[in-house]
């Protein structure tokens, strides 16, 4: 999974999906509403870009898979065709951006990557569904809110996330702890609650864009 790295820069949280109530981790990017205090015209300001960012503008998709049972599917990589990042080729050589094709029609480096990126997110994608059920089991995820005081006097809560509940955690026996190392899941809990300790410094870089 990725909380390894993304809690060396972002304070990790778990969200409820308005549609299936299913719960998700995510990484906190701002205090608002699509606000995200890393991006710049400069660029992103954070040692690590986490992976669902990086994907744009590509998705995963899926289709009916022939080889699999009846009603299977199975994931294909599936582009945003209204997203502000493609353009279309000019053959113009001064023209910026990244080929997804070579000469030949073969994946380019870029496409590869990308790919890879994809590739990377479905599998944290099928290990979240255990590692949440696990949490759920166990009764370790418990709501959080918190309210935010800025520099110029104004509030920001946030609501609606979940986090770790560390009571429940330290009450867990020996067996269950051991399982939950065994299936990675342990240290994804640790990561969440280490995380917490980003949340100061992204109250200070919003202050700081405040003046």
């Amino acid at each position: 999974m990725e909380f390894r790295d993304i809690q060396s820069c972002y304070p990790i949280f778990f969200c409820k999906d308005p549609e299936s109530g299913q719960l998700y981790p995510a990484a906190l990017l701002g205090f608002e509403q699509d606000q995200n205090l890393f991006l710049s015209d400069s660029g992103w300001d954070a040692t690590y870009i986490p992976l669902m960012v990086r994907r744009h503008p590509f998705l995963i998709g899926f289709q009916a898979d022939p080889d699999g049972a009846e009603g299977a599917t199975k994931p294909v990589v599936s582009i945003d065709s209204d997203s502000p990042r493609l353009i279309e080729a000019s053959g113009d050589d001064s023209q910026e951006g990244e080929a997804l094709f070579k000469q030949d029609g073969t994946p380019s480096d870029f496409l590869q990557t990308s790919i890879g990126t994809l590739e990377s997110i479905h599998r944290g994608l099928e290990h979240n569904k255990g590692f949440i059920a696990a949490l759920l089991e166990h009764e370790l995820l418990e709501s959080f809110s918190l309210e935010i005081t800025l520099n110029d006097g104004s509030n920001n809560q946030l609501m609606g996330f979940y986090t770790i509940a560390e009571e429940k955690l330290q009450s867990l026996d020996g067996e269950t702890l051991a399982k939950f190392n065994t299936q990675g899941y342990l240290q994804s809990i640790y990561m969440a609650i280490a995380s917490f300790a980003r949340l100061r410094p992204m109250i200070d870089k919003k202050n700081a864009q405040l003046g």
